[in-house]
């Protein structure tokens, strides 16, 4: 275990470990739903729509929570915050495993989205501050992480839905939560900014482009939130409609999300190492030109096809994400940095928020994902007209010749 020795590679670990736990939690109700409406008629009902929708408080407080974090990092530290993400959201896991109710399944789901809140704002920037130099490498490995989260739930979820019943579907991921969360406890706090030293100083950035970043940043965090959610939500129950129908191939359904996903996972990995040798907006472009086109073509695909298409959405909706991520690295100074990462978050979730009660009313209304599909493609073209709003500047690269930027020239005889 050579590679755990150092503080800040043990922080990396547990972190990227946080970032399964977040993804998978949030996403083990669109698969085990459909083992619920087979399996517990009786206590949660046999429609798709109404459970799905149960998880529609986990969402609005996994969004809104994110917004005190970076004052509540302040306030009480880091290190006592993450403790509060493993140990609560295990707590919150094992709560939704125990109901046996609507309302009880609501509120444990509720409780575990609250604390799952906790990881973007805190672990965002506890990572990026550990990562030095290679913030986009670091970034994109911990969202191939993320997003085996995403990928792992359906498949995970599925299995252990199909052989234990969909109670240890919540069960078992939430006592592996705590488990991580006793060991982070013993853990030694780790700060990265002291142990790095003397580290060069974030370069000053012409307000103008900063402003421009941060509202660039903004305008795609809420639209590409929405997405992001309502895709991943959706996911298991398309591969359901158009690949495998019946209930007894719920694992097939679950292993068919993975491999889409696990595609998106590549791709943040590829994103990240590209952005650490190209502009944002040179590697944001691609992505947000294939998003919309391929999201209409899965409102109507059927068969073999969906496949590749699927994965093409995966790879283009994750991708993003690693995109926006580095974007705040590289235009927010430090300080500022657990702020705006709860604000962005928030900003995303809120679209995320409303993923859930959506995919669940198209559902409803429509009988099948064909509608959630088209209104996904429409907002895909709100992220492309956001695309072209992207600073593309050689300086995200070269820091130091911020210094001499036009903008920075033209405010230097005011001075």
């Amino acid at each position: 275990m050579g590679m755990f020795t150092t503080p800040a590679a043990r922080q990396i670990a547990f972190i990227n470990t946080a970032h399964v736990i977040t993804h998978y939690c949030l996403l083990i109700l669109a698969t085990a739903v459909l083992g619920m409406v087979t399996n517990a008629p009786a206590a949660f009902g046999h429609d798709y729509g109404p459970i799905l929708a149960l998880g529609t408080g986990m969402f609005v407080l996994y969004g809104l929570g994110a917004l005190p974090m970076g004052w509540l990092s302040q306030r009480i530290g880091r290190k006592p915050l993450v403790a509060a993400f493993f140990l609560g959201g295990g707590t919150g896991m094992v709560l939704a495993g125990l109901a046996n109710s609507p309302l009880l399944l609501g509120l444990a789901l509720a409780l575990m989205g609250a604390f799952a809140a906790i990881y973007h704002p805190v672990g965002t920037a506890m990572l990026v501050e550990a990562a030095g130099e290679r913030v986009g490498r670091t970034v994109g490995v911990n969202g191939v992480f993320g997003n085996f989260g995403v990928a792992l739930a359906p498949v995970a979820t599925a299995l252990i839905t199909a052989r234990l019943g969909w109670q240890w579907a919540f069960l078992l991921p939430g006592l592996f939560s705590l488990l991580v969360g006793l060991l982070w406890l013993r853990e030694p706090m780790f700060d990265a900014l002291k142990a790095a030293g003397p580290r060069a100083a974030f370069p000053t950035i012409p307000p103008e482009v900063v402003r421009r970043a941060v509202i660039v940043l903004m305008a795609t965090a809420a639209t590409s939130g929405l997405v992001f959610n309502a895709y991943t939500l959706v996911l298991p129950k398309l591969m359901q409609e158009r690949l495998a129908n019946s209930p007894s191939l719920l694992p097939v359904v679950g292993l068919l999300a993975f491999l889409v996903t696990l595609c998106g996972g590549l791709t943040q990995f590829t994103v990240g190492r590209l952005i650490d040798r190209h502009t944002l907006k040179s590697v944001f472009m691609p992505l947000a030109i294939i998003l919309a086109p391929c999201l209409a073509l899965l409102a109507f695909a059927q068969g073999l096809l969906v496949l590749p298409l699927a994965a093409l959405v995966a790879a283009a909706v994750f991708g993003q994400v690693t995109v926006s991520e580095t974007l705040t690295a590289r235009y927010i100074a430090p300080p500022l940095r657990v702020q705006l990462y709860s604000i962005r978050f928030t900003v995303g979730f809120l679209g995320a928020a409303a993923a859930s009660p959506l995919v669940a009313f198209l559902h409803e209304r429509t009988g099948s994902v064909a509608a959630t599909m088209l209104l996904l493609a429409a907002f895909a073209v709100v992220i492309l007209l956001c695309a072209f709003g992207f600073p593309n500047r050689r300086e995200e690269l070269e820091p130091a010749l911020w210094a001499s930027a036009p903008e920075t020239a033209r405010l230097a005889p005011a001075e």
